[in-house]
Formats: C-alpha cells, structure tokens, sequence
C-alpha cells in the first residue's frame, strides 16, 4: 500500500511541474529524518530551483498551495530550505489495508527469462551451486510477485568436458558398459551423483598423472557431439541420471523449472551452425589467418572490450579442429531465448512436481505432445557467478555484433561471489583444517584440498541440528510431525542466509549462524510468523471468534485508533512489502528483500513487546490490535514466500 501512494503523490506533482511550470520532472521522494516530520520528503523545489532560477523555499510553498486535494494525503508542509513533507491521512491508509487495495500486482509486459541453477550434469550439487539456484529462484519469486511473466530455465551442458570425464572413468578406467552404468544408476547402495562425484575426481587425477589420457577425452567429446556408439550412449544415461538428481536436490528448497533446454539439441538441431552463419555473415567473427589463433574464428577483442582494448586477445569462438567453444554455444542460445535464432527445440514432458507443475525438456525429435511456447523473451537474465563475466560480455557483443542492440541491453548477467565455509562450519562436517585455515575468516570450498560439500550432506546437517533443537522444544508430538517442522526450520535457514547477503558479498557458511533463532536469520522471522498465527489461535481457544474487521473497523475508527503513534508507525512499517519488492527488484538484489522480511519480523517483535492484544479491555482497541496481528501475519507469510520460505507449524 505504501508504494502505492507514493506513486499517487508522485503523479499529482508531476502533473502540478508540468502544468505549472512547463517543465517535465521526475518526481524524487525520500524518508523524512524523522517518524515526526512526516510520512514522506520530497525534494523536487531543489530539482526546480536551478532551472526556474528561484529559490527552492518559493517553489515549494508555490506547489504546496497549488497542489489542493491529493487522495490520501492529510496535509502537506514546507521544511527547511524547500524540502515538502507529505503527512498521509492515518484513517483513509488504515481502510485501504484493510479493504486489500495496493495487494494486486499489475501485469508486467512480455516475458521474462530466468535461467538458472545450470549444474553441470557430472556429479552431486555443491553448495556453490545452491547460492546460484537460491538466487534464481527468489527474483523468479520476485518478478512474479509484481506481475511479470516469467519462464524459468536450467541450461544442462549434457555434451562437455565434465560428462565427458565421468564417461572416461567409467568406459576406460573401470571397463563398464552402459548396461552396467545403467545398473549403478538404479542401485540402491550410493547415490549415482555421489558416486559420480568421486569418480570425476579420480579422473582428473588420473588425468595429471598421465597426460596421454587426455586422448580418451577427446575421442568421448567427438563420439558425444556426434551422438553415436557406446560413449554416447553412456554419456546420455549420466548427464540424464544427474540431472533428475538435481531436479530433487533443488526441490528440496521448493525449486522448480519450467524447461531444461540442453545442449545436445543446440548441436543436434543445427542451432549452433545457424549462429555461426549469422555471425559470418554480419562479419561478427573472422578467420585467424596467423598467429596462436591460426585456423580459428575468433571475435575481436573491440567488440567486447572497448575500442582501446583492441591490442588484446581476440575470443576464440570456433577452434582451429572445428569445435565450437562454450561461448559460442551461449550465443546461439542466447539469440534463441530472444526469439532471432528461426529455430525452435522439440520438447518432451520430463516430470511433473506434486503441486500438478511440469518440466520440460528439449529433445531432437518431434513429439506428439503440444508443448507450452518457450523462448521469444522480451528480457533475459543469466545467474551465473561473477568469474564468467568475461564470457557474459562476449555473448552480449556477439548480439551486439550482429545488430540486436536491444536484445543486448536486455542481456543481464545476474552475478554474484562464491560461497565458502566458516572455519567453525568445516569443524561441524569434520573437515580436518590446516593451522593457517583455521585461523582464516573463511576457507574456499576446493575439491583440491578435499574441502567439497554436497548439496544435500549440507541440508541433511542442517535437518539433523534443527530436529534436534525442534525435538527438546515439543518432545510431546509425533516424531512425523518434529521432522516436518524441522525439514521447513533447515530449509529456511539455509535459504535466508544465502540470500541476506548482497550478490557481491563472498559468503563464508556457517551451521550455528544460520540456525539461530535470535539476530538476521531464517528461523528468526519464521518464529514471528508463528507467534503472530499463535496469538489468533488462542483467541479461538478462549472461545472467541475472530471479528469481523470490515464491519467493525470504519475509516473514522481506524483514524481514532492511528492517533496512537506507536500504532501508525509499526503499521506503516508491515504496509511497506510492496515498495520493499519494487525497489529489490530495480536493485537486482534479493538481499533486499530479506533485510525487509527481518525488519517486518523486528517490528512484529516490538508490537507484541508493546501491545496486549488478547487482554486489551477497549472493545474497539483490540479489534483494531487483532486485525493488526492478522495483517502482519499475512504480510509476513507473503513475504516469507517470496523468499520461498515456509512458515512452520511450530517453533
């Protein structure tokens, strides 16, 4: 709602400029320095004062007294040296809440793509990768909650040097056929994606140890590109057996797909050849006649880095033995998410969620089956940490090159840092540390040092510690039950604390943080949610029912009741969602809306600390305090959701 009136007072002034004084203006709006001051500042006789060569004290008593009756809004004074405070009318924002206007969101123009997760298809999912899918995932949420349509995505590179290593483990280190790969996959002894997981390691390994091996890479990736015989065969039963782990790794943080493209058909279905020709048409890319490049098409250096980087190297986007490099590949992927490639995927149903949601997958081969319309994006962003920068700026030059310049700047590399483990955090998995790491803020997640973390070890520790604390709390219900509320405490924890963080921030993991019950943390806020839900429960159990808040609380009572100054602030800070949304998404930082869901938390704290609610004596006093409790319970289930967080049965 808060946002919703600001746009109303933003309009009106903006009208009052243009009308006025002929003059087109953006319309600035600022918090006062304090609650006393007002609900809002606007600074606009500062923007006027240089133009209208008048002083901005003039201009605002000019606007204030032309300005008459803005809806909402009680009166408006001029402060200081021109600043205009706006003072909302307390009864008329109190009703709006209260009849839900400002709760809609307005549809958004075209799609939005979001492509994340993108897990090679080798081995188990790390914690590395949950920052980029956490991420994902809640801007999805974020996007969504605004109105916009959004498609999301997970680019599986089923054809790379990763498959192509695993397959190399098991075809010529270990003799295994696909028939015997396929018996792995449905064993029940080890998960495939952790016997995955260990066997790449061995290969690269094996690969330092014996650089002739490399030979077997080679001869995988071209019998993989060509989709024949029996490496392909096996590269196809692992890339698809890892993906489906994936998919239940991430559903265990509620995140779902829309469709898995993958790189297979890029290749197979000549999406990539069509690029190339396109690139070479519109002289996007040349062939290196000299030099380390020889033999190869290479884009030049001045596409991607400026015209006074031109001395440095050149992208290579085509090698000299005819392989297409990965960036190549994303071109032409990127130019089919906008709808420029004149080629479509076939698509295949791959799983459907229990929620009735289905994924899909793309597949060379026609299909029966109509599939929902993919692609043809209006704007595409790419979560993908910030060490591929370099490779983003190429593929956004590759559509500048080819002349999309707005596809271009449509283009967004969502990038964020790594995620690494508090020495204390590696202590609690029984990671053995050197002297010079312990003593480290945090310690890089490195397969080197032995120092990788699965996915799903990490959030089955995080269950194991919250049942334990969930358990000593409520040791009379079902252990079913304890599981449950434990499953939803872990997954919020886990959840929160990669996303509290800006996306620049390197984050160093840390069990005891993330679980905490006090301070910025999941569990934190969930615990509000409940308490909230708690108090209204209780009044059911005194035997009371919850009152009807339309028929009982009028404009003029919501007025009487928002005199009180402790009231109208807190209520102002639960009305602010929706502004909170609206600025985390122009930011590109879902941080931002986790700082609001902890604030909303801290007030909700303060209103409890501060109000009786159950045992108010005025009768029209606590139906205003019991509405108060329903409006930030909802605000903040709403909130939690954006974040993907569930709110619990108990705490």
């Amino acid at each position: 709602m808060f946002h919703i009136q600001e746009k109303q007072i933003q309009a009106a002034f903006r009208d009052l400029v243009r009308i006025r004084y002929g003059v087109e203006a953006e319309i600035a709006i600022e918090q006062p320095k304090q609650s006393s001051f007002g609900e809002l500042a606007l600074p606009v006789a500062f923007q006027l004062a240089k133009e209208l060569k008048q002083p901005p004290r003039k201009i605002a008593a000019e606007l204030v007294e032309a300005a008459g009756d803005i809806p909402g809004v009680a009166a408006m004074e001029v402060a200081g040296n021109g600043y205009i405070n706006v003072r909302f009318d307390r009864g008329a924002y109190g009703a709006a809440l209260l009849a839900g206007e400002g709760d809609h969101a307005a549809p958004g123009s075209g799609k939005t793509i979001v492509e994340h997760t993108n897990i090679n298809p080798n081995k188990a999912a790390h914690i590395g990768h949950l920052r980029n899918a956490v991420l994902g995932d809640t801007f999805v949420r974020m996007l969504r909650a605004l109105g916009h349509t959004v498609e999301v995505q997970n680019y599986i590179d089923n054809t790379g040097v990763q498959v192509a290593d695993v397959v190399v483990g098991f075809h010529f280190l270990e003799k295994k056929t696909p028939a015997k790969v396929a018996l792995l996959i449905s064993s029940p002894e080890q998960p495939f994606d952790y016997l995955c997981w260990d066997l790449y390691a061995r290969t690269s390994q094996y690969y330092k140890d014996n650089p002739e091996a490399l030979a077997w890479r080679a001869e995988t990736l071209h019998s993989i590109e060509a989709g024949e015989g029996a490496l392909a065969e096996m590269a196809h039963l692992v890339a698809d057996a890892i993906v489906n782990a994936h998919l239940a790794t991430m559903l265990r943080l509620n995140i779902q797909y829309d469709v898995l493209p993958r790189e297979s058909e890029i290749l197979h279905l000549q999406f990539w050849a069509s690029a190339f020709e396109l690139l070479k048409e519109r002289k996007a890319i040349y062939f290196e006649q000299e030099g380390k490049n020889k033999g190869c098409w290479v884009m030049p250096s001045s596409a991607f880095r400026g015209e006074g980087d031109a001395n440095e190297d050149s992208k290579v986007i085509v090698r000299s033995n005819g392989t297409v490099t990965y960036v190549g590949k994303d071109i032409a992927y990127q130019l089919w998410k906008f709808g420029l490639l004149g080629k479509d995927f076939h698509y295949k149903p791959l799983t459907r969620y229990t929620d009735g949601h289905e994924v899909w997958v793309s597949t060379s081969v026609a299909q029966p089956r109509p599939a929902p319309a993919f692609g043809q994006a209006r704007k595409v962003f790419n979560v993908i940490d910030t060490r591929q920068s370099y490779l983003q700026d190429v593929v956004v030059a590759g559509l500048r090159a080819l002349g999309f310049e707005e596809q271009a700047r449509q283009s967004i590399h969502f990038s964020y840092e790594m995620v690494a483990l508090s020495p204390r955090c590696c202590a609690d998995l029984g990671i053995a540390l050197s002297e010079e790491d312990a003593r480290r803020p945090y310690v890089e997640v490195s397969g080197r040092k032995g120092l990788g973390v699965k996915a799903d070890d990490l959030m089955n520790k995080l269950i194991e510690s919250a049942l334990s604390e969930v358990a000593s709390r409520h040791p009379e219900d079902n252990q079913a039950a304890q599981l449950a509320v434990a499953v939803e405490i872990a997954m919020g924890a886990l959840r929160y604390f990669l996303l509290k963080f800006t996306r620049n921030t390197v984050i160093a993991f840390d069990f005891q943080e993330a679980l905490s019950f006090e301070g910025e943390t999941g569990p934190y806020v969930q615990y509000a949610a409940v308490r909230a839900g708690r108090i209204l429960n209780k009044l059911e159990d005194r035997g009371e029912n919850l009152p009807d808040f339309a028929a009982e609380l009028t404009r003029e009572a919501m007025a009487r009741q928002l005199e009180n100054e402790d009231c109208w602030q807190v209520l102002l800070a639960a009305s602010k969602a929706g502004a909170a949304l609206e600025r985390a998404v122009a930011a590109g930082e879902p941080a931002h809306m986790a700082r609001y869901a902890f604030q909303l938390a801290q007030e909700f704290s303060n209103f409890y600390q501060r109000f009786k609610v159950l045992d108010e004596p005025v009768p029209e006093r606590k139906v205003f305090l019991l509405w108060m409790t329903e409006f930030f319970r909802l605000q903040l289930r709403r909130t939690l959701a954006i974040l993907g967080i569930a709110v619990p049965a108990y705490m």
